[in-house]
């Protein structure tokens, strides 16, 4: 068997094993589908499906938040090395934080943050 052979029957294999789920998934369903019930909401009808789309200025948001994560993350190892290393860490720090700061001004600027 040569080496399309092989692949061919992983690609089969693959294949089969997925339909074999699929198909235990099918089986296995209790309920309805999640998509069918509707949420509670404190008893309140839903006023929007629950898997509606976000509007796209969350991914805005979401990056700056993430941005800032990753600040505070690289803050705590740095807080660490500062008496070892003197000065150049902390203008090292300050460099970082004025990249991140020039990130947020320039999405205020270009009005990434209006929600109007």
């Amino acid at each position: 068997m040569g080496g399309f052979g092989v692949l061919a029957a992983l690609a089969g294999l693959t294949l089969a094993g997925l339909g074999g789920i699929a198909a235990l998934a099918r089986l296995a369903a209790v309920g309805p589908v999640v998509t069918e019930s509707l949420p509670h909401l404190g008893g309140l009808p839903p006023a929007e499906h629950a898997l509606s789309r976000f509007h796209v200025r969350w991914y805005t948001v979401t990056l700056v938040f993430l941005a800032f994560d990753m600040e505070m993350i690289f803050m705590y190892p740095w807080t660490l090395v500062v008496p070892m290393m003197g000065t150049s860490s902390v203008v090292e720090m300050f460099l970082f934080l004025a990249l991140l700061l020039s990130g947020v001004l320039y999405a205020w600027r270009e009005g990434a943050l209006r929600w109007t």
